[in-house]
């Protein structure tokens, strides 16, 4: 998958907004939303709370997750732990970036929350760099790293596929020429002790 993928995946997570319109029912093929009553908070796919919210329609209300409180836990866990930790949310960063993007002005702290999820972000890779270049200075052939979020995976799907082929041609180049090396040695001390 590529990030445009992953990105239509997490646009549909279903948010909070309160809308500014009154409508009835709408009818789509991921389901039915509505009846929109101004002033009620009601929940809708993420992709239809941008698309209102960039025409004016609606406030977003931010999920329960994005509260700086609560990103400075995960944060400080994220530091702590020599391990992935769960994250609140699979799709957290494709999440955060319409959100905030789209109605930072709906959301109490934007700033220090894109900086949190930023940093959360980074600690998060930092740790799949490690984990990976543990992996291939072992000779791992598979590594299980639990808790990775789909945009996290495809962070390293450019780099680990090809990295893994490499290191498995090696080993077999080295299973090859290691029996080689033992057959010649064995051929030459047998030859040495049948001349003398």
């Amino acid at each position: 998958m590529d990030p445009y993928e992953i990105e239509f995946i997490g646009e549909n997570r279903i948010v909070s907004i309160i809308p500014n319109f009154s409508y009835d029912k709408i009818y789509l093929i991921c389901g039915e939303f509505g009846p929109f009553r101004a002033g009620l908070p009601m929940n809708v796919p993420l992709w239809l709370a941008v698309m209102l919210k960039q025409k004016q329609k609606c406030r977003i209300v931010a999920p329960d997750w994005m509260e700086v409180d609560n990103l400075e836990n995960i944060k400080e866990e994220e530091k702590r732990s020599r391990f992935f930790t769960k994250m609140p949310n699979e799709h957290y960063m494709v999440e955060a970036k319409l959100i905030l993007g789209a109605a930072s002005e709906d959301i109490p702290n934007a700033s220090e929350i894109k900086t949190i999820i930023k940093d959360i972000w980074d600690i998060r890779m930092s740790k799949l760099r490690t984990s990976m270049d543990a992996l291939m200075k072992s000779g791992g052939s598979y590594g299980r790293l639990d808790h990775l979020t789909m945009m996290e995976i495809n962070s390293v799907k450019p780099l680990l596929p090809a990295a893994m082929d490499e290191l498995l041609r090696i080993q077999m180049m080295s299973k090859k020429t290691t029996p080689a090396t033992l057959n010649s040695s064995t051929f030459s001390q047998s030859g040495t002790s049948q001349n003398t």
